[in-house]
């Protein structure tokens, strides 16, 4: 089942490559959508694909890479639009 998933997630996640993370971790599970830093210094990221592969890739966003601190995380689950064809990072 294909799902959508819109995810805003603050701490420190800017400076630290957590776009560059997450956008790794999205193509190695076949994701597709993008990655953008937002003015408030949170991260937007936007994917869509099977569920349970999107699901594997919020338990990574929950986390981040090395140098990341994840307070906070919130989920918008909606229904897919397919209007990605790969995974990006959005400046």
């Amino acid at each position: 089942m294909e799902v959508r998933a819109e995810i805003v997630v603050n701490g420190l996640v800017q400076g630290v490559s957590y776009r560059y993370f997450v956008i790794r971790e999205a193509q190695k599970l076949g994701l597709k959508g993008y990655t953008q830093n937002l003015y408030t210094g949170e991260v937007l990221t936007v994917i869509e694909g099977e569920k349970v592969m999107v699901e594997e890739m919020i338990k990574k966003i929950k986390v981040g890479p090395i140098h990341a601190s994840v307070k906070f995380c919130k989920i918008d689950w909606q229904e897919p639009k397919n209007e990605f064809t790969d995974f990006e990072v959005r400046f």
